[in-house]
């Protein structure tokens, strides 16, 4: 994981300079309901998606978003909450980080455990949907060791105080005594590429349809938490009642959905996001 980091570090990242020509594509919709684990990345429909060749000297050293498969308490055999928007939120966003960066991007993206040793191979692991999760122990304590030794975790999509209090209790079986903290507008992470003037408060697409901006009653307001280590690194970021992953994923069903959430919010978020964690 270090040598990951340390050669991801070195890249700086490349602010775009005035309006960002954003090519649409028509994808969004949802894929066929086959296992993600037992697919190989490489053989997964792109939907219109360009790819890319990894640079042949550096073809380990390269930013690979890390989709995490947990458990849930309502998962189906091969499926759960945990592969939400995927395929095409993390290729859609792994493209726009090699577009607008000059982070070096593997084009496939990575599904992985956290009771997998592989975990330790990806200094960035994304959860969707944690509302419904259930870790078992092996997965409580991957996460754990994951995050005390350099790891970073970005936590998506899941709204409402029943859903909060789900996620927080097997975020104190990680930690017990630590407490997830409400990050300032004023903190580096929405500022470091994009400078936002706001924690936005991204909805579904078909909530955005339906002319409302949240999913819940009782989640008229996004929060964003860190979780922090003895020393004050962010180990994660929580990003509550907001869904940056349907951001990423349906940016070409509708384009008011894509100027006032994809392109406005989603993607420089999330680019923040990585950006911090690669560089502290």
């Amino acid at each position: 994981m270090n040598r990951v980091r340390n050669s991801v570090m070195t890249f700086l990242i490349v602010l775009v300079i005035g309006s960002i020509a954003w090519a649409q594509y028509g994808r969004g919709w949802r894929r066929g309901r086959v296992d993600p684990s037992q697919i190989d990345p490489a053989d997964i429909d792109r939907n219109g998606v360009p790819t890319w060749e990894k640079d042949t000297e550096f073809q380990q050293d390269v930013f690979t978003f890390a989709r995490i498969h947990y458990t849930s308490y309502r998962d189906r055999p091969g499926r759960g909450k945990w592969d939400t928007d995927w395929p095409d939120s993390d290729l859609n966003f792994s493209f726009r980080l090699q577009q607008l960066t000059s982070l070096k991007v593997d084009p496939n993206g990575k599904i992985v455990r956290l009771d997998d040793p592989e975990l330790f191979d990806y200094p960035f692991i994304y959860i969707i949907e944690p509302g419904e999760m259930m870790l078992t122990e092996p997965e409580v304590q991957g996460l754990r060791r994951y995050l005390l030794n350099g790891g970073f975790l970005m936590v998506d999509d899941f709204w409402g105080e029943y859903e909060w209090d789900t996620f927080y209790q097997n975020l104190k079986r990680v930690f017990p005594d630590r407490e997830p903290q409400e990050l300032p507008l004023e903190h580096e992470i929405f500022h470091c590429v994009y400078d936002l003037t706001e924690k936005p408060q991204i909805p579904s697409i078909n909530h955005y349809l339906s002319g409302r901006r949240t999913e819940r009653w009782d989640a008229t307001e996004a929060h964003y938490r860190g979780l922090f280590d003895d020393d004050g690194r962010m180990m994660a970021i929580i990003c509550h009642n907001t869904d940056l992953g349907d951001g990423w994923e349906r940016e070409g069903v509708d384009s008011g959905y894509f100027h006032e959430y994809s392109e406005k919010w989603a993607y420089p978020l999330g680019i923040n996001i990585v950006t911090y964690a690669m560089t502290h």
